[in-house]
């Protein structure tokens, strides 16, 4: 008998402000129970710095005119604006059978598929979680897991303003450059991106996909 996939319900909420989806985010973890669905949230940020939960001041160099959030996601500072997929996994990880690692580990592997459809090559690092292009860096990744459900995520550079992350040390990482998917391969657009990524994360996990209907977490 064929087991049925495992499903993962897909929310795109389009262009957002951060802070009521970090607090969504939030909210739907600590009312989940045994039987809640697994969730990703695909979003465009407005711009804003997020710093993490660890993060040390020293890396945000010179922030302007963009806010700077503080998250409970690991990791040190980053940047989030339009042109950037931003993916948030609310997964029960323990309902899975995975580990954080697996998870993080799950997570670089897809951007890598989904890059590798655009014929870049990338991977991720041992030292620094996140995915890199001949040392630039093109994805990064924060979680938090609490209760062991997962919440954050990963943020991909597709077709964005690469400038604001002149202003800080992405990721703690110093002299490490930023790349994005447009200056890499050609025609990209967002939504295309968007799809595969989805699709790369689902075959990782075992997931079948399930659209949801809402524009957005209640």
């Amino acid at each position: 008998m064929t087991a049925v996939p495992r499903q993962v319900v897909v929310r795109d909420l389009g262009g957002t402000a951060y802070g009521p989806v970090f607090d969504a985010m939030k909210r739907y973890t600590d009312a989940r129970t045994p039987d809640s669905a697994d969730e990703l949230w695909l979003t465009e940020h407005e711009p804003v710095f997020t710093q993490g939960q660890a993060g040390k001041a020293e890396h945000l160099l010179a922030p302007g005119d963009i806010p700077v959030v503080q998250s409970d996601r690991g990791g040190q500072v980053t940047y989030h604006g339009p042109g950037q997929i931003t993916g948030y996994l609310l997964f029960d990880i323990r309902r899975l059978g995975i580990s954080v690692r697996s998870l993080v580990r799950g997570i670089e592997d897809a951007v890598v598929a989904t890059l590798a459809s655009y014929g870049v090559e990338a991977a991720g690092r041992p030292d620094a979680p996140g995915v890199y292009v001949d040392g630039a860096k093109i994805a990064s990744l924060g979680l938090r897991v609490r209760r062991g459900c997962s919440y954050h995520g990963l943020a991909l550079n597709v077709d964005m303003d690469l400038e604001p992350f002149g202003r800080i040390n992405p990721c703690g990482l110093l002299g490490t450059p930023v790349t994005q998917l447009a200056d890499l391969a050609s025609p990209v657009a967002i939504g295309e991106v968007r799809e595969r990524l989805i699709e790369a994360l689902a075959a990782v996990y075992g997931l079948s996909v399930c659209r949801s209907g809402s524009p957005g977490p209640g």
